[in-house]
């Protein structure tokens, strides 16, 4: 999927009412991510990397809606 405007130079977008972390360029169905643009709970990274993400707590989403292992 193409990343969004507000979202380019990062691979990894966080929702907060979830704690759930999406990897955009892996993530196969787009209205995740726009869903979360249209809600405007989303935050980045930085670093830009998933154990940044998992050091604030977040969870990889892992297709099934939830950020299980």
């Amino acid at each position: 999927m193409e990343r969004p405007k507000q979202f380019e130079e990062h691979q990894w977008v966080g929702d907060k009412r979830t704690q759930i972390v999406y990897d955009v360029d892996r993530l196969a169905d787009e209205s995740l991510i726009n869903e979360l643009m249209e809600a405007g709970t989303y935050l980045c990274f930085g670093p830009d990397t998933l154990a940044e993400a998992r050091n604030r707590g977040y969870r990889p989403y892992q297709g099934n809606g939830y950020g299980t292992e």
